[in-house]
Protein backbone atom coordinates (compact mmCIF):
# COMPACT_ATOMS: atom_id res chain seq x y z
CA UNK A 1 0.00 0.00 0.00
CA UNK A 2 0.95 3.64 -0.43
CA UNK A 3 1.00 5.35 2.96
CA UNK A 4 0.77 9.08 3.64
CA UNK A 5 2.22 10.11 7.00
CA UNK A 6 1.21 13.14 9.10
CA UNK A 7 3.31 13.74 12.21
CA UNK A 8 5.61 16.12 14.04
CA UNK A 9 6.88 14.65 17.31
CA UNK A 10 9.72 12.27 18.14
CA UNK A 11 7.18 9.72 19.39
CA UNK A 12 6.38 8.68 15.81
CA UNK A 13 9.94 8.16 14.57
CA UNK A 14 10.09 4.40 15.32
CA UNK A 15 6.86 3.99 13.34
CA UNK A 16 8.33 5.91 10.42
CA UNK A 17 11.32 3.58 10.50
CA UNK A 18 9.00 0.57 10.47
CA UNK A 19 6.99 1.87 7.50
CA UNK A 20 10.20 2.71 5.61
CA UNK A 21 11.57 -0.80 6.16
CA UNK A 22 8.30 -2.56 5.22
CA UNK A 23 6.94 -3.61 1.84
CA UNK A 24 4.70 -0.52 1.85
CA UNK A 25 5.54 2.74 0.09
CA UNK A 26 5.91 5.94 2.11
CA UNK A 27 4.16 8.15 -0.43
CA UNK A 28 4.20 11.49 1.38
CA UNK A 29 5.23 13.09 4.68
CA UNK A 30 3.59 16.19 6.15
CA UNK A 31 4.58 17.97 9.36
CA UNK A 32 4.22 21.22 11.28
CA UNK A 33 6.37 24.22 10.29
CA UNK A 34 9.67 24.81 12.06
CA UNK A 35 9.27 26.74 15.32
CA UNK A 36 11.67 28.77 17.41
CA UNK A 37 13.49 26.77 20.07
CA UNK A 38 16.28 27.38 22.56
CA UNK A 39 17.57 30.67 23.88
CA UNK A 40 18.04 32.22 20.46
CA UNK A 41 14.58 31.06 19.32
CA UNK A 42 16.15 29.84 16.09
CA UNK A 43 13.56 27.96 14.00
CA UNK A 44 14.06 24.23 14.42
CA UNK A 45 12.44 21.67 12.11
CA UNK A 46 10.23 19.03 13.70
CA UNK A 47 11.63 15.61 14.53
CA UNK A 48 9.74 14.23 11.54
CA UNK A 49 11.22 16.84 9.18
CA UNK A 50 14.69 15.97 10.46
CA UNK A 51 14.02 12.25 9.96
CA UNK A 52 12.86 12.90 6.38
CA UNK A 53 16.02 14.84 5.56
CA UNK A 54 18.25 12.11 7.00
CA UNK A 55 16.43 9.42 5.02
CA UNK A 56 16.09 11.23 1.70
CA UNK A 57 12.35 11.92 1.72
CA UNK A 58 10.57 15.14 0.84
CA UNK A 59 8.70 16.56 3.84
CA UNK A 60 6.01 19.21 3.44
CA UNK A 61 5.63 21.74 6.26
CA UNK A 62 1.92 22.55 6.60
CA UNK A 63 0.67 25.53 8.60
CA UNK A 64 -2.89 24.32 7.94
CA UNK A 65 -3.29 20.93 6.33
CA UNK A 66 -6.89 21.72 5.35
CA UNK A 67 -6.09 24.69 3.09
CA UNK A 68 -6.94 23.94 -0.55
CA UNK A 69 -3.33 24.01 -1.74
CA UNK A 70 -2.31 21.55 0.99
CA UNK A 71 -5.27 19.27 0.29
CA UNK A 72 -4.11 19.05 -3.32
CA UNK A 73 -0.54 18.26 -2.28
CA UNK A 74 -1.84 15.42 -0.13
CA UNK A 75 -4.02 14.19 -3.00
CA UNK A 76 -1.02 14.22 -5.35
CA UNK A 77 0.73 11.67 -3.12
CA UNK A 78 -1.89 9.08 -4.13
CA UNK A 79 -1.89 7.49 -0.69
CA UNK A 80 -4.13 4.51 0.05
CA UNK A 81 -3.89 4.88 3.83
CA UNK A 82 -3.25 7.91 6.05
CA UNK A 83 -1.23 7.36 9.25
CA UNK A 84 -1.31 10.18 11.81
CA UNK A 85 0.94 10.30 14.88
CA UNK A 86 1.29 13.41 17.07
CA UNK A 87 0.67 15.75 14.14
CA UNK A 88 -0.78 18.68 16.08
CA UNK A 89 -3.61 19.70 13.73
CA UNK A 90 -7.22 18.67 13.28
CA UNK A 91 -7.61 16.98 9.91
CA UNK A 92 -10.68 17.71 7.82
CA UNK A 93 -12.92 15.10 6.17
CA UNK A 94 -11.73 15.90 2.62
CA UNK A 95 -8.18 14.83 3.49
CA UNK A 96 -9.36 11.70 5.30
CA UNK A 97 -11.83 10.58 2.64
CA UNK A 98 -9.34 10.76 -0.25
CA UNK A 99 -7.56 7.73 1.29
CA UNK A 100 -9.39 4.60 0.12
CA UNK A 101 -8.22 2.54 3.12
CA UNK A 102 -9.06 5.30 5.60
CA UNK A 103 -7.04 7.17 8.21
CA UNK A 104 -5.60 5.79 11.44
CA UNK A 105 -3.93 7.28 14.48
CA UNK A 106 -1.54 5.93 17.12
CA UNK A 107 -2.74 7.14 20.53
CA UNK A 108 -0.66 6.71 23.70
CA UNK A 109 -3.28 5.17 25.99
CA UNK A 110 -5.57 2.18 26.25
CA UNK A 111 -8.70 3.82 24.92
CA UNK A 112 -11.32 4.78 25.91
CA UNK A 113 -9.25 5.82 28.95
CA UNK A 114 -7.23 9.00 28.63
CA UNK A 115 -8.52 10.60 25.47
CA UNK A 116 -6.76 13.89 24.87
CA UNK A 117 -3.42 15.63 24.59
CA UNK A 118 -1.50 14.29 27.61
CA UNK A 119 -2.44 10.62 28.17
CA UNK A 120 0.97 9.49 29.42
CA UNK A 121 1.23 12.23 32.04
CA UNK A 122 -2.23 11.80 33.50
CA UNK A 123 -1.98 8.00 33.61
CA UNK A 124 1.08 8.33 35.86
CA UNK A 125 -0.35 11.17 37.95
CA UNK A 126 -3.45 9.06 38.58
CA UNK A 127 -1.36 6.11 39.77
CA UNK A 128 -2.01 3.72 36.87
CA UNK A 129 0.26 0.66 36.74
CA UNK A 130 -0.45 -0.19 33.11
CA UNK A 131 -0.90 1.76 29.90
CA UNK A 132 -0.37 1.20 26.20
CA UNK A 133 -1.07 2.36 22.67
CA UNK A 134 -4.28 2.16 20.68
CA UNK A 135 -4.56 2.24 16.89
CA UNK A 136 -7.79 4.02 16.04
CA UNK A 137 -9.62 5.50 13.07
CA UNK A 138 -9.75 9.28 12.90
CA UNK A 139 -13.08 10.69 14.04
CA UNK A 140 -14.62 14.13 14.31
CA UNK A 141 -14.53 13.85 18.12
CA UNK A 142 -11.01 13.66 19.56
CA UNK A 143 -9.70 10.10 20.00
CA UNK A 144 -13.20 8.66 19.66
CA UNK A 145 -12.69 6.49 16.58
CA UNK A 146 -12.93 2.73 16.24
CA UNK A 147 -10.12 0.72 17.87
CA UNK A 148 -8.26 -1.59 15.49
CA UNK A 149 -5.49 -2.80 17.78
CA UNK A 150 -3.65 -2.14 21.02
CA UNK A 151 -0.50 -3.03 22.92
CA UNK A 152 0.19 -2.82 26.65
CA UNK A 153 3.17 -1.98 28.87
CA UNK A 154 3.66 -1.84 32.64
CA UNK A 155 4.22 1.51 34.33
CA UNK A 156 6.99 0.67 36.78
CA UNK A 157 7.22 2.28 40.22
CA UNK A 158 9.96 4.78 39.28
CA UNK A 159 8.88 5.44 35.68
CA UNK A 160 8.55 9.09 34.69
CA UNK A 161 6.49 10.42 31.79
CA UNK A 162 9.72 10.49 29.80
CA UNK A 163 10.34 6.79 30.53
CA UNK A 164 6.81 5.73 29.57
CA UNK A 165 6.93 7.88 26.42
CA UNK A 166 10.00 5.93 25.30
CA UNK A 167 8.43 2.57 26.17
CA UNK A 168 5.34 3.36 24.12
CA UNK A 169 7.35 4.73 21.20
CA UNK A 170 9.21 1.41 21.11
CA UNK A 171 5.98 -0.61 21.40
CA UNK A 172 4.03 1.29 18.73
CA UNK A 173 5.63 0.07 15.47
CA UNK A 174 4.76 -3.58 16.01
CA UNK A 175 1.14 -2.79 16.83
CA UNK A 176 0.82 -0.32 13.96
CA UNK A 177 2.31 -2.63 11.33
CA UNK A 178 0.04 -5.49 12.43
CA UNK A 179 -2.98 -3.24 11.93
CA UNK A 180 -1.73 -1.98 8.55
CA UNK A 181 -1.34 -5.60 7.44
CA UNK A 182 -4.90 -6.38 8.54
CA UNK A 183 -6.26 -3.33 6.73
CA UNK A 184 -4.49 -4.38 3.54
CA UNK A 185 -5.81 -7.95 3.87
CA UNK A 186 -9.35 -6.80 4.66
CA UNK A 187 -9.31 -8.58 8.04
CA UNK A 188 -9.13 -5.57 10.38
CA UNK A 189 -11.73 -5.48 13.17
CA UNK A 190 -13.20 -2.07 13.95
CA UNK A 191 -14.27 -2.04 17.61
CA UNK A 192 -16.43 0.77 18.93
CA UNK A 193 -15.26 2.44 22.15
CA UNK A 194 -17.36 2.16 25.32
CA UNK A 195 -18.43 5.74 26.01
CA UNK A 196 -19.24 4.88 29.63
CA UNK A 197 -15.54 4.22 30.28
CA UNK A 198 -14.16 7.42 28.73
CA UNK A 199 -11.73 9.54 30.75
CA UNK A 200 -10.05 12.72 29.57
CA UNK A 201 -6.34 13.59 29.58
CA UNK A 202 -6.44 17.34 29.05
CA UNK A 203 -3.51 19.37 27.80
CA UNK A 204 -0.99 20.22 30.52
CA UNK A 205 -0.59 23.71 31.91
CA UNK A 206 2.51 25.09 33.62
CA UNK A 207 0.49 25.53 36.82
CA UNK A 208 -0.34 21.80 36.94
CA UNK A 209 3.14 21.25 38.33
CA UNK A 210 2.66 23.31 41.49
CA UNK A 211 3.11 20.81 44.33
CA UNK A 212 0.75 20.90 47.30
CA UNK A 213 2.31 18.99 50.21
CA UNK A 214 -1.09 18.80 51.92
CA UNK A 215 -1.68 15.86 49.59
CA UNK A 216 -0.68 12.32 50.53
CA UNK A 217 2.96 11.43 49.82
CA UNK A 218 1.98 8.86 47.18
CA UNK A 219 0.04 11.48 45.21
CA UNK A 220 2.95 13.91 45.32
CA UNK A 221 5.30 11.16 44.12
CA UNK A 222 2.99 10.44 41.18
CA UNK A 223 2.95 14.15 40.31
CA UNK A 224 6.75 14.23 40.29
CA UNK A 225 6.88 11.22 37.96
CA UNK A 226 4.02 12.29 35.72
CA UNK A 227 5.17 15.86 35.22
CA UNK A 228 8.84 15.12 34.49
CA UNK A 229 10.33 16.67 32.43
CA UNK A 230 7.49 19.18 31.75
CA UNK A 231 5.89 21.08 33.39
CA UNK A 232 7.88 19.69 36.31
CA UNK A 233 6.69 19.31 39.91
CA UNK A 234 7.72 22.66 41.36
CA UNK A 235 7.78 24.19 44.83
CA UNK A 236 9.59 26.91 46.76
CA UNK A 237 12.20 25.79 49.27
CA UNK A 238 12.28 28.18 52.25
CA UNK A 239 15.08 28.45 54.80
CA UNK A 240 13.66 28.76 58.33
CA UNK A 241 16.75 30.71 59.40
CA UNK A 242 16.94 33.31 56.63
CA UNK A 243 13.53 33.15 54.96
CA UNK A 244 15.28 32.91 51.60
CA UNK A 245 13.34 31.12 48.87
CA UNK A 246 14.67 28.84 46.14
CA UNK A 247 12.39 27.67 43.30
CA UNK A 248 13.02 23.96 42.65
CA UNK A 249 11.71 21.18 40.43
CA UNK A 250 11.47 17.79 42.09
CA UNK A 251 12.89 15.15 39.74
CA UNK A 252 12.81 11.96 41.81
CA UNK A 253 11.26 11.20 45.20
CA UNK A 254 10.37 8.09 47.17
CA UNK A 255 7.63 7.46 49.70
CA UNK A 256 9.06 6.69 53.15
CA UNK A 257 7.67 3.32 54.23
CA UNK A 258 5.52 3.19 57.39
CA UNK A 259 5.95 6.92 58.04
CA UNK A 260 3.19 8.72 59.88
CA UNK A 261 2.14 12.33 59.50
CA UNK A 262 3.28 14.06 62.67
CA UNK A 263 4.06 17.56 61.47
CA UNK A 264 3.23 20.41 59.16
CA UNK A 265 3.06 19.44 55.47
CA UNK A 266 6.12 20.57 53.52
CA UNK A 267 8.38 20.80 56.57
CA UNK A 268 11.69 18.90 56.62
CA UNK A 269 11.94 16.63 59.67
CA UNK A 270 14.94 15.48 61.73
CA UNK A 271 15.72 12.71 59.21
CA UNK A 272 15.52 15.19 56.29
CA UNK A 273 12.29 13.70 55.04
CA UNK A 274 9.54 16.00 53.78
CA UNK A 275 6.23 15.73 55.58
CA UNK A 276 3.02 15.46 53.55
CA UNK A 277 -0.68 15.42 54.32
CA UNK A 278 -0.31 11.66 54.79
CA UNK A 279 3.14 10.07 54.96
CA UNK A 280 6.56 11.45 54.13
CA UNK A 281 8.83 11.75 51.11
CA UNK A 282 12.51 11.07 50.68
CA UNK A 283 13.83 13.45 48.01
CA UNK A 284 16.38 11.82 45.70
CA UNK A 285 17.00 14.40 42.96
CA UNK A 286 15.88 17.96 42.29
CA UNK A 287 16.75 20.87 40.05
CA UNK A 288 17.05 24.42 41.40
CA UNK A 289 15.83 27.05 38.92
CA UNK A 290 18.56 27.88 36.40
CA UNK A 291 20.91 25.19 37.72
CA UNK A 292 21.77 21.58 37.04
CA UNK A 293 20.02 18.52 38.34
CA UNK A 294 21.52 17.46 41.68
CA UNK A 295 21.00 14.94 44.45
CA UNK A 296 19.33 15.87 47.74
CA UNK A 297 22.54 15.67 49.76
CA UNK A 298 24.35 18.14 47.49
CA UNK A 299 21.38 20.52 47.61
CA UNK A 300 21.24 20.40 51.42
CA UNK A 301 24.98 20.89 51.78
CA UNK A 302 24.94 23.91 49.48
CA UNK A 303 22.13 25.60 51.40
CA UNK A 304 22.97 24.43 54.93
CA UNK A 305 19.53 22.83 55.14
CA UNK A 306 18.21 22.20 58.65
CA UNK A 307 15.15 20.46 60.08
CA UNK A 308 12.36 23.02 60.06
CA UNK A 309 13.17 24.32 56.60
CA UNK A 310 10.25 23.66 54.31
CA UNK A 311 8.79 23.41 50.84
CA UNK A 312 5.77 25.59 50.12
CA UNK A 313 3.32 25.68 47.23
CA UNK A 314 4.04 28.28 44.57
CA UNK A 315 1.38 30.95 44.76
CA UNK A 316 2.12 33.09 41.67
Amino acid sequence: MKITYFGSAEFGIPCLDAIKNSKHELAGIFTQPAHGAGRGRKPRPTHVAQWAERNGYECVEAENINRPEMVERVRACGGDLLVVIAFGQKIGPEVIEMHEKGAINVHASLLPKYRGAAPINWAIVNGETETGVSIITLADKMDAGYVLGEGKVAIDADDTAEDVHDKLAELSPGVLMDVIGQIEAGTAKYVEQDEDRVTIARKLKKSDGQVDFDRPAEQVRNMVRGFWPWPGAKADYVSAKTGKKDRVTLAQVRVVEDAGSDGEPGVIDDEFHVQCGAGKLDIVKLKPAGKRLMNWEAFCNGRHTQPGDKFVKIED
